[in-house]
Parts: structure tokens; sequence; C-alpha cells
């Protein structure tokens, strides 16, 4: 009986390093980019403290294989308007930009290089107009 145990704590344990590895090799294999967003307004001037927000589309299923990663960041421009995200998986992401005084940016983008920066030019808010 004791060998039989033996025997299943061995299997078990050669399991585990097997998906170890798999999971390591599968992630380690993935084309990773690294973003940097541009921020100006309409007369290509950076835009500091806008808030730029990432998120995973499609094209990231290998980063949720671990616990606690992420599919989504927030984050402030600085004085020079730009923002640069730790390295992320390629695919295709959604960046938003609000600042205030300016139109919400949106898009969709498919990221398959490196090293990509997004430049992003705000618009001035759109006329109000009352129906009466």
């Amino acid at each position: 009986m004791r060998s039989i145990l033996k025997l299943l704590g061995l299997v078990v344990l050669g399991l585990t390093v097997l998906l170890g590895m798999t999971a390591t090799l599968a992630v380690a294999e993935t084309p990773m980019t690294k973003i940097t967003v541009h921020v100006t307004d309409p007369k290509d001037k950076p835009v500091p403290s806008a808030s730029v927000i990432i998120k995973f589309v499609s094209g990231h299923s290998l980063l949720k294989l671990g616990r606690g990663t992420r599919t989504e960041w927030e984050l402030r421009t600085s004085q020079e308007g730009s923002v640069t995200l730790p390295r992320i998986p390629q695919g295709k992401i959604l960046i938003q930009v609000i600042a205030k005084g300016f139109q919400t940016y949106g898009e969709n983008i498919d990221i398959s290089e490196e090293q990509k920066t997004v430049e992003v030019q705000l618009k001035p808010p759109q006329a109000q107009y009352t129906a009466h």
C-alpha cells in the first residue's frame, strides 16, 4: 500500500512540474509589447494628468492563466502628456483617454509590434444644444 501511495505521489509531483514548465513556456513564448500613449490637444500641446485606460479586448488569453494578472490599467499622463505601460502581451486593446475640457477618446487598436507609440489628439467638447 505504501509503495502505491509513494508511486502516486511521484506521478502527481511529475505532472505538477510538467504543467508548470508548460505554462512557463507558453507565457515566455507570448509576444510582448511596450506601449506609450502620447496625448495632445488640438494645437499639438501635451495634455498632462489625462486618464488613460487600457483594457484587453482579444488575443490575451495566456495572461489569464495566473492569479493576480491584470487585464486593465488606469494611468495618468505626465507633464509631457505621455504614459508608458509595462510590457503586455500583443493583441487587441481598447484605449480610452479622459481629460477635463475635452471629448472622451476611445479606440480599439491591434498591437503586434515590440514597441508602439499611440498618438492621441483630443478634441474640444461639442457645443450643447437645448430643445424646447
